[in-house]
This record gives C-alpha cells, structure tokens and sequence, in this order.
C-alpha cells in the first residue's frame, strides 16, 4: 500500500517545516533593533556637547571679527588725530618754541571744539569721551567740516561712549627722542603721542591704537 503525504504548497520534501511562531520572532527583532533610553539619552549628550563646541567656535569668531573691528576704526582715528595736531604750527605766534606749559589760549578754548587750536601745544592734556572731530561733535555723527552726517548714516547710538581720545605733547632730547625731558627743561624737539583707549567698565581701560610722532623746530634763516 502507497502512503502519500500532502505537503504544504510550495514546499519540498526537502523544505524546512514552516514556522509558525514567525511573526513573534520578527517582533523580537524589531524591538531588539531600536534604542535603549540609555542609548537615547548618550545620543542626546553627544549632540548638546557637539552643538556648544559649535557655538563656542562662533563666538569666538564673532568676538575675533569685533576686535579687529575696533582695531582698525581705533587706529584710523588715531591717525587722523595725529595729522591734526602736527598739521599745525610748532608754537604759538608771539610765545617762541621754548615755553616751559603747554596749554592752549584763552580764545582757542573760546571755540565749540578744537578749530581753533593752531600749534602743536594746544592738544596737550586733551582727554575726550567720546571721542569728537575738531568741531566737538562725537565721531560717527560728524560730517567732517562742522556739522552732523544724514541720520541714515550715523552710527549706532552710544557706539564709542566708552571709547577716549588722549594726546600729550612733551620735550624729548636731542640724543634720546626716546625718553621725555624732566619738568623745566626745554629742547627744538618735541613728541606727540595719541592714544585711542577703550574704557571697560569690567575690566578696565585698554589702549586700542597709539602712535607717536617726534617734531622739531627749525629756527629761521
């Protein structure tokens, strides 16, 4: 007698036995596939440290690109203050070139400003928060021959009220240009030194650009 056997619709005699506990094994899978809480939370730190490495390299940039902003407008500015004080006579007219103080007249404080300030002497000792164009109007809102700019370009209120324009102006000898003469004493040359100082009220004053110029006088023939 033949004995037949049905097998399961495409199968071989030879095919495993269908499981029939697959679709739990599958879900097994599936849950051991995702993550953890621990493994979430390790995922969460990972991209918070990495988003504040970021972030810290920005501002750092940032911080990098305001300093040598303030560098450059610091040095510009210091060299036009520069041009102004020797751009004018050594000494007063009538006063000689070997007065022992420097200050300006009566009639040159008269002014809104410096325009009327006509030697090297009368810058001495200036000490301007915010720093101002000749006229005595704060820079940024100036126009450069006595009034103010178009209010569309002027620049951001209280932009340089912590920043100071300064110019002393002493004897230096003739054989150290270097090093400035002590009270009293009197040589043709004089030095000028202006500074641009940015006041922090945290941490401090800090110079931002300083030049120094050394001028002489020539007596007439």
């Amino acid at each position: 007698m033949i004995r037949q056997t049905t097998e399961p619709k495409g199968t071989t005699p030879f095919s495993p036995a269908v499981n029939r506990n697959r679709p739990s094994v599958c879900r097994r899978a599936e849950v051991a596939a995702g993550f953890t809480l621990v493994e979430a939370l390790l995922a969460i730190s990972v991209a918070a440290l990495a988003g504040s490495v970021l972030l810290l390299g920005i501002s750092s940039s940032l911080q990098m690109a305001d300093e040598a902003l303030q560098q450059a407008l610091a040095e510009g500015m210091a060299q036009q203050l520069m041009d102004e004080v020797v751009g004018g006579r050594y000494h007063d007219v009538g006063v000689g070139p070997y007065q022992i103080s420097f200050s300006p007249s009566a009639y040159e404080l008269g002014g809104s400003g410096r325009e009327r300030y006509d030697d090297v002497d009368d810058y001495h000792g200036i000490r301007s928060q915010p720093p101002t164009d000749p006229w005595g109007i704060e820079l940024g809102k100036d126009d450069g021959v006595g009034g103010e700019r178009h209010p569309n370009f002027l620049a951001p209120a209280g932009f340089f009220d912590n920043w100071r324009q300064e110019v002393d102006v002493y004897y230096v000898g003739q054989s150290d240009l270097t090093t400035a003469l002590a009270g009293g004493q009197v040589s043709d040359y004089r030095a000028v030194v202006v500074r641009i100082v940015y006041v922090d009220p945290e941490r401090g004053e800090r110079v931002l650009a300083e030049l120094r110029r050394v001028v002489a006088y020539v007596p007439p023939l």
